[in-house]
């Protein structure tokens, strides 16, 4: 199965059909994992904890801001936030850096994302359906971008630092990864 294959292997340079691959995969684990609950389980959540909506909000905010940045000029990126002065970081690497970086800032991390509503069950479905078209249209992105531009221009992420892209698009996947485990373990 290629998703096992993906999974396993660590990447210094993930060629961007791997990458959106990789996106592909986590993303539809969590369409599945949402399309196996009850209707209702947009609104629920354990107590103190976001509700499955928040969760989907908060991965559609992130991969819209995304890919609003990615739809800035080339040079406007490198004017902004420079080059990347490092090796790339394979996507365990990655993976690592920000499960470290979250544990080691919490309260950071709620203050960041205090503002996250929880959709009503229209709200929900349309959020599904954005959360589809976003994933595409950063895989059309990262299809676009040359790969000498995926791993020099870089990106600031609020826990990470700057981030060469390539790095945030892994990211990217990894974090839909990241809050489906939480909603199959949580709710």
């Amino acid at each position: 199965m290629i998703f096992v294959y993906f999974e396993n292997q660590s990447f210094r340079n993930m060629q961007k059909e791997n990458i959106n691959q990789l996106l592909e995969n986590k993303h539809q684990e969590l369409f599945n994992w949402i399309a196996s609950q009850p209707q209702d389980c947009f609104e629920k959540g354990p107590e103190n904890k976001w509700t499955a909506g928040q969760h989907i909000q908060h991965l559609v905010d992130s991969i819209k801001k995304l890919n609003h940045a990615l739809s800035f000029p080339k040079f406007m990126l490198k004017s902004k936030f420079g080059l990347s002065n490092r090796e790339l970081r394979d996507y365990d690497t990655i993976v690592n850096r920000y499960q470290e970086k979250l544990a080691k800032n919490q309260e950071r991390a709620k203050v960041f994302n205090k503002d996250v509503q929880s959709p009503s069950e229209k709200k929900f479905k349309q959020l599904l359906t954005t959360l589809q078209i976003q994933n595409k249209k950063l895989q059309h992105k990262t299809n676009k971008f040359k790969d000498k531009h995926l791993d020099n221009l870089i990106l600031p992420h609020p826990l990470m630092g700057k981030m060469p892209i390539r790095e945030v698009i892994m990211w990217t996947a990894y974090h839909t990864e990241h809050h489906t485990k939480i909603l199959k373990e949580n709710h």
